[in-house]
């Protein structure tokens, strides 16, 4: 069986790829990671595979012929007409997690649209490998505009506020 680190880097490879499913199969151990909108599911089963040599060559079919996601699309057409406004600094996610805008559920966010922030506000929180980090603006200037959506995943060095100095 895979350990648990193994299985975390798999993750962020098939997350990172265009490819929507991806199942391996190894001495009674099987895997099975499928993406929807942004989200990884995976599925582990330890259960005897009578010929395992058959399953996992259509596993090395489906990268060829994958097609990009949706919301890979939706980044593309959208992202370029924000950024390339000079005056607007991106506050960007420092890790792979969830976005969260407020301390929790109950309470405000952290920041909204007009609101202005110092270098060392925090701006929100990403929770990875349940730890929650707080995340500072490291720009002082007014939100221009929010990008992510609270519990939305988040990817290294994607941008997730507008602020303008």
């Amino acid at each position: 069986m895979l350990k648990i680190q193994e299985i975390r880097e798999l993750i962020k490879l098939i997350d990172q790829a265009s490819i929507d499913e991806f199942s391996y199969e190894h001495e009674g151990s099987k895997i099975k990671m499928k993406k929807h909108h942004n989200q990884t599911t995976v599925v582990s089963q330890s259960q005897p595979v009578e010929q395992p040599a058959q399953a996992v060559q259509p596993v090395s079919q489906p990268p060829v012929q994958a097609q990009p996601t949706p919301a890979a699309k939706v980044e593309e057409t959208v992202s370029p007409v924000k950024v390339e406004d000079p005056s607007l600094q991106k506050i960007v996610s420092p890790m792979v997690g969830t976005f969260y805008a407020a301390p929790n559920p109950e309470s405000g966010p952290f920041v909204k649209v007009g609101d202005k922030v110092g270098k060392d506000s925090v701006v929100c929180i990403v929770e990875a490998m349940k730890l929650f980090n707080e995340i500072e603006a490291e720009v002082s200037g007014e939100i221009v505009e929010i990008l992510v959506e609270n519990g939305q995943l988040v990817e290294y060095g994607q941008p997730m506020f507008l602020v303008k100095s």
